[in-house]
């Protein structure tokens, strides 16, 4: 299993190591303890969560306000994605910056989104099936969102704006620069 800093440090690729052979293959998806060794820290996931969507389907951006917040560690069982993640920490030195990584079953890449960030995927691939270990249930009081399309972000979601299908409620999520629901930079969301 290795694990890569991506060019916003908390946010961190894995990619395990593919055992194939003839019969087809083994993967080991997750270790608590080389994650934790990796990281410096506890994490104690709690619930995992799956999804199946037709390509065009785009889902973000999305997070909970601390004591809320979720570290997320996403992976796609079959199809592809496009994922992000977007740091929305007030103070940070990457606020409003964002990685773009894509899934696949083939590659078997995952990403762990840390707390303080926003998250949102685009599906590249029909049947697409997307899962993801959180760290806190969901809270629909503390839930929250940003604008896909938030200019500022300048994310490129690799689909055409016109053949996204989105839920009414990502429809209308403000922009980064309109919400004032956001982290502080520097206070440590897992204590």
């Amino acid at each position: 299993m290795n694990f890569v800093r991506t060019d916003i440090p908390d946010v961190v690729i894995i990619e395990p190591t593919v055992h194939g052979d003839a019969r087809g293959y083994f993967v080991e998806t997750f270790r608590t303890d080389k994650l934790e060794a990796f990281l410096g820290f506890k994490i104690d996931f709690c619930q995992d969560n799956e999804s199946k969507s037709s390509r065009g389907v785009l889902r973000g951006l999305h997070y909970q306000l601390h004591p809320a917040g979720q570290t997320k560690l996403v992976r796609v069982i079959q199809g592809s994605v496009l994922d992000v993640a977007v740091d929305i920490r007030k103070g940070s030195p990457t606020f409003g910056q964002h990685v773009a990584v894509e899934l696949s079953a083939k590659n078997k890449k995952q990403l762990l989104v840390p707390r303080g960030f926003a998250h949102g995927f685009v599906v590249l691939e029909d049947d697409t099936v997307f899962a993801y270990k959180v760290d806190n249930y969901y809270s629909p009081e503390n839930d929250r969102g940003i604008a896909f399309d938030d200019v500022d972000l300048a994310i490129d979601w690799k689909i055409p704006q016109l053949e996204l299908k989105l839920s009414q409620k990502d429809k209308i999520q403000p922009t980064l620069q309109k919400t004032n629901d956001l982290f502080e930079y520097g206070i440590n969301y897992y204590a």
